[in-house]
């Protein structure tokens, strides 16, 4: 345990360099070498990878008892990877086969993926998207932050006084917050001010279409 939590951003950093590794690795066999068998493994290894980053912040968080920005870091690569990821990694991908489909003078997408392509780019479905992404980021948020408050709070009456207070703000510490320490304070404040600019940026798309 002792080295875990000695080398615990060591073994993270090294686990991303992997993780990259794989990634190119599939890029390599999928689109130049034709070969997706093997190409998906190479991104059940980036998950498993994945998997092993979270096990770690358990297991350094169940030893230590205190959420750092170690386990913070993690858990938004954890969650992007097994959200947005998915579909960032898929669009990735069809954009890929389109460019090396050209260049290579080969067909490398499917009625179906052009069909996607056309559908990504009309406005409602834009619209559509973004405010379904903005309310899984809302769900997201108000979970942690009731886990973040829970944590430096000591009853659920507190909670609901500090949320109908927002006088605690301006002292811009922890000690006068409801969270438990300087770095969730710190994660918190930050995260409310990205979630209020993706929350603006999400439904813009809906009050500003493009046409």
């Amino acid at each position: 345990m002792g080295f875990l939590l000695e080398y615990q951003w060591e073994i993270f950093i090294f686990a991303e360099i992997i993780s990259v590794l794989a990634l190119l690795l599939f890029g390599f066999f999928r689109y130049f070498l034709m070969k997706k068998k093997v190409g998906l493994l190479f991104i059940f290894a980036f998950l498993a990878l994945v998997l092993l980053e979270a096990v770690l912040g358990f297991i350094i968080y169940d030893h230590t008892g205190e959420f750092s920005t170690f386990q913070l870091v993690i858990t938004i690569f954890v969650l992007y990877a097994f959200t947005f990821g998915i579909v960032d990694f898929l669009r990735l991908d069809r954009w890929m086969r389109q460019k090396i489909g050209k260049w290579r003078g080969v067909e490398l997408l499917s009625e179906k993926d052009y069909e996607r392509i056309k559908r990504n780019n009309d406005p409602r479905h834009k619209a559509k998207k973004y405010r379904r992404s903005s309310a899984i980021h809302l769900v997201i948020f108000l979970t942690a932050q009731v886990i973040f408050w829970s944590m430096g709070t000591g009853s659920l009456q507190e909670m609901i006084g500090y949320a109908t207070d927002f006088s605690w703000v301006e002292a811009g510490t922890a000690e006068h917050s409801p969270y438990p320490n300087e770095t969730l304070y710190s994660i918190g404040m930050i995260w409310c001010v990205v979630f209020i600019v993706d929350l603006i940026y999400s439904w813009s798309y809906t009050f500003f279409p493009a046409k």
